[in-house]
């Protein structure tokens, strides 16, 4: 039954939050195995590559090169003008110098590397973790885990096959805050969810249409088109550009949405994919190269009926966290209230029909968090928790383990089949098809590249 708010103070909260364990049905995780995983010691020092060095990957430098007996050991990039920035990153953070490399094949050779770490384009994300699970490495991959959903059930498989440990790069879920909203949520907080609400108001500009050029000097550019299919030079195709353009990237829906869709997924709590999706809009105003929807809203369904929704704006709109023409969150709509949470974790809740204040992250100190034994210290504790499931070669330990990270993947990648098609669209969550509809279903994988080719069997 559900917890009716009148009856449930902030102090009802942490006290029942305080008698329970972190378990809270946020790490339900199915592993094909719970073996220990050839655990590393506290006290060894395990030997990173960062794959992808340009922008999310100086985040992995920084994060993985401060740790304790971590030594970010090679930074491996196709863009060799990055080496002397980064390098100085590396050895500001670590106090020892890495070595560079283009060739993400060279790093896997090495077997003194353990783990990997990529932040490269979506297109790579499948391929370069499946090729470090075959090569024995582990892996934190950053999000969409998947360019399409075929290829992150085979990242999967790779994961479960080799015994690695790969964890995904929602970091929300190693967040105490938004761990703290989820077990508000599910203990029944705002009563009976029937809505999950997510948003990524970003507005963006004009990339505009730039014609095919040589290769720039330095840049490896068939090694970073991989799986994707040959096509002259644009700069538009890289660095950041990539995410407009379907053989690389799946739009912002894909890019920042999929932090809000793991949050709405895991506030619903719901481990099975939606029945059915609709997405519907437009790439407006400009006229340029870009190739994904600049406005888009994406409908889904469950079986039982539980609605989730996703808006992705990048023009002029109005914001709804009070930030006018922002917001990157989520609303949970229930039976008895509301629960607003925004990028960062921050949440607030209004109960009952007068919309009274009701339990938040602003009245909750660090000091009540511990007590409630939640999982989670921040952004940074998604890598310190990665770390620690390398050590201990168990995969439960992980956050966000694959399997995890591609439930809240093939939401956005639903949805951008949904548009592409441009109809509605029923799926099967058993096999990860859609229903009786094969023109759909040609999006769920790609033309891959020799002989960059995600493998039927890894």
């Amino acid at each position: 039954m559900a917890v009716k708010f009148s009856k449930l103070t902030r102090r009802d909260f942490i006290t029942k939050s305080t008698l329970a364990t972190a378990g809270m049905g946020v790490m339900s995780h199915l592993h094909a195995s719970s073996t220990q995983n050839n655990p590393i010691g506290a006290n060894d020092r395990i030997n990173l590559a960062v794959i992808g060095i340009r922008g999310r990957g100086q985040s992995h430098i920084q994060n993985f090169g401060g740790m304790k007996n971590v030594h970010v050991k090679t930074l491996c990039d196709v863009d060799e003008k990055l080496y002397p920035d980064r390098i100085k990153m590396a050895e500001e953070v670590q106090g020892s110098t890495p070595g560079t490399e283009y060739d993400i094949r060279r790093v896997l050779d090495d077997k003194d590397i353990d783990a990997v770490a990529f932040a490269t384009p979506n297109h790579w994300h499948a391929l370069g973790s499946i090729w470090a699970c075959q090569a024995g490495k582990h892996v934190y991959c950053e999000k969409p885990s998947s360019h399409n959903i075929w290829e992150g059930r085979k990242m999967i498989d790779a994961a479960r096959k080799y015994n690695r440990i790969v964890q995904i790069g929602y970091q929300n879920r190693s967040r105490q805050n938004t761990n703290a909203a989820m077990k508000f949520i599910h203990e029944g907080g705002i009563g009976k969810v029937y809505m999950a609400r997510g948003m990524c108001f970003k507005p963006r500009g004009d990339i505009g249409n730039p014609s095919n050029q040589p290769v720039p000097e330095g840049l490896h550019y068939d090694l970073w088109l991989g799986p994707a299919q040959e096509r002259p030079f644009n700069p538009n195709y890289v660095h950041y550009n990539w995410h407009w353009h379907w053989a690389f990237g799946n739009g912002d829906t894909g890019n920042q949405g999929p932090h809000q869709f793991d949050i709405a997924r895991w506030g619903l709590n719901k481990d099975e994919a939606p029945i059915k999706v609709a997405s519907k809009g437009g790439y407006f105003v400009f006229d340029s190269t870009q190739e994904t929807p600049n406005t888009q809203t994406s409908i889904f369904e469950y079986e039982d009926g539980t609605i989730l929704e996703f808006e992705t704006r990048g023009l002029l709109t109005n914001g709804e966290f009070g930030e006018p023409g922002r917001t990157i969150g989520n609303f949970f709509y229930g039976s008895e209230g509301v629960l607003q949470i925004d990028a960062g974790g921050n949440w607030k809740t209004w109960m009952g029909r007068d919309y009274e204040p009701g339990p938040s992250s602003e009245e909750t100190s660090e000091e009540e968090y511990d007590a409630m034994n939640l999982l989670g210290t921040g952004g940074g504790g998604h890598f310190d928790n990665f770390i620690a499931a390398v050590r201990s070669g168990n995969p439960d330990d992980l956050t966000c383990d694959v399997e995890v990270g591609h439930r809240s993947t093939i939401l956005p990648l639903m949805a951008n089949v949904s548009y592409r098609v441009g109809r509605e669209l029923r799926f099967d969550g058993l096999s990860e098809r859609f229903v009786d509809d094969d023109e759909a279903n040609d999006y769920l994988t790609r033309d891959y590249r020799e002989p960059f080719i995600v493998p039927k069997r890894v």
